[in-house]
């Protein structure tokens, strides 16, 4: 396989992104594959300070449109300057979370109408998508719960309402019935060997496809 291609993992935080992220690198890397870890917002050294604003749970001011196009602007520089590169040296990448989360958290939560979310995430992609969408699926309340258990504190879109985090879930299972060819949906609520193993076997699906 000469071309790289990109991996996006995405749903309720608490789901075990990281996990099986992890997870997913260590198979690739047995395989003798060229693997890079990344994330959304950050990624590069302007994406993360973009994070730091996004997330920050000090600035619940922040207007709606202003964390749409910030959300954009971290995007156009991840592509230029990390994704692509990255691409064109035949690596795999996979992302923690991309522009199915802009959907699901800026129109199906937020109500940011879709025209809209798609110009400014148009812009960003400038023509570019990743290969498929993992969604790993989660009540929100149990990711909170899983959260919480792990000490960590709440980021500004975390610390959102449950009515506000179940939206967003619904609005990445809208997104999977509407493009079914790229997205994946796993239900996260299994053990988390039994989530990896349903995720290497779309990997290893996607791997033979591509050879």
């Amino acid at each position: 396989m000469n071309k790289g291609f990109m991996v996006v993992f995405d749903g309720s935080n608490g789901a075990g992104k990281t996990t099986v992220i992890k997870g997913v690198e260590q198979y690739l890397l047995s395989k003798g594959f060229d693997v890079l870890l990344t994330r959304e917002p950050g990624g590069t050294p302007i994406g993360e300070k973009i994070r730091d604003v996004i997330l920050d749970p000090t600035t619940p001011e922040m207007s709606f449109m202003t964390e749409l196009m910030l959300f954009g602007a971290g995007r156009a520089q991840h592509i230029q300057e990390k994704i692509v590169p990255a691409l064109a040296q035949g690596k795999i990448v996979i992302c923690d979370r991309f522009d199915a989360a802009t959907f699901s958290f800026q129109h199906y939560a937020r109500g940011i109408d879709l025209d809209t979310i798609i110009k400014i995430n148009d812009l960003a992609l400038a023509g570019f998508s990743p290969e498929i969408n993992i969604i790993l699926d989660l009540d929100p309340n149990e990711g909170l719960k899983r959260v919480h258990s792990r000490g960590e504190g709440l980021d500004r879109l975390e610390d959102e309402k449950a009515e506000f985090l179940i939206k967003a879930r619904n609005g990445y299972l809208k997104q999977a019935q509407q493009s079914p060819e790229k997205f994946e949906v796993i239900d996260a609520a299994q053990s988390k060997q039994a989530v990896l193993a349903d995720v290497i076997n779309i990997i290893d699906t996607l791997l033979v496809k591509r050879s």
